[in-house]
Formats: C-alpha cells, sequence, structure tokens
C-alpha cells in the first residue's frame, strides 16, 4: 500500500498547518481533475490537427510540416498525461517521483527538439538545448542505475533472509 505524503501531514499539532495541508491536498486534487480535461483537450486537438491536415490540399496527403505539428501535438498529449502521473504520485507516495519527473522533463525536451525549426534558431540554443538533454539523459541513467542496484541489493538481502 502507498504511504501518504509525510511533507503534507493532515494532522499536525498547530491546527493551522494541519487545515493548510487539507486545503493544498484539495487544490492538487483539483490539478489533477483539470489535468486530466487538458488530456482530453489535447486528444481532441490531435484529432483536429490530423483531420485539418488530411483534408487540406493535396488531399489525404501529410507535408514534413503537417507531421511534425502532428507529432507536437501527440507529444504535448503525452506530457499531459506524464504531469498527471506526478501529480497522483505526489498524492499517493511518501517520496519525491524523481525518476518520472525526469522523465517527463526528458519528454517536453524531446518534443521541443523534434518541432525545431532549424532555419529558425541560433547555434547556441541548439548547444544550450543538446546540453539540457544530455544533462537529463545522464541523469535518468544514474537514478535508473541507483534504482536498479537498490532493487538488487533488497532481493538479495530477501532471499539471505529466507535461506
Amino acid at each position: 500500500m502507498l504511504k501518504t505524503h509525510d511533507e503534507l501531514p493532515t494532522k499536525h499539532s498547530e491546527p493551522l498547518i494541519a487545515f493548510l495541508n487539507k486545503t493544498i491536498r484539495v487544490a492538487v486534487k483539483i490539478l489533477a481533475i483539470f489535468m486530466v480535461l487538458v488530456i482530453f483537450l489535447g486528444a481532441g486537438d490531435v484529432v483536429y490537427v490530423l483531420y485539418e491536415n488530411l483534408m487540406a490540399p493535396p488531399f489525404m496527403l501529410l507535408s514534413i510540416e503537417d507531421i511534425f505539428k502532428t507529432f507536437a501535438a501527440f507529444l504535448a498529449v503525452l506530457i499531459a498525461i506524464e504531469i498527471y502521473q506526478n501529480i497522483v504520485l505526489y498524492l499517493s507516495t511518501d517520496t519525491i517521483p524523481l525518476k518520472l519527473v525526469i522523465a517527463t522533463a526528458l519528454m517536453a525536451i524531446a518534443r521541443k527538439v523534434i518541432i525545431f525549426d532549424f532555419k529558425d534558431l541560433t547555434p547556441m540554443y541548439i548547444f544550450a538545448t543538446a546540453t539540457v538533454v544530455l544533462s537529463l539523459g545522464i541523469t535518468y541513467y544514474l537514478i535508473g542505475k541507483h534504482h536498479r542496484e537498490k532493487f538488487i541489493d533488497e532481493r538479495s538481502n530477501s532471499n539471505i533472509e529466507t535461506k
């Protein structure tokens, strides 16, 4: 079973703090509701963008620019889903879902890279974006490696205890 967030305890020695923590938890739940609404609106936007691009001349053909616009709309919905998962995990666990937050950031920057229009970008902007992608990629790898090592240690300790 998932533990609740220790950062926002609903039982606190100070009644005002307990009330404020409850209020913040309600606000986060409202954000989750709005994020679901954004996801549905985004999915509708994907359908609309695809329909508009397919119906425009030349009929039923997509240009490279149309494909990139469609990819951007798809990825925006996927990022919204990742953010929703972050909200749910924030409410239901006692740890910050760091790996998911990094994965969401990676997806957001990947979306940006996919829709780059290189004729309008400066080399410094491209270099800075590459640095962010590399940094996030290394961070994601290191966090994943740490989680795998921790999982292997926990499994080996439980196997030793059962023998």
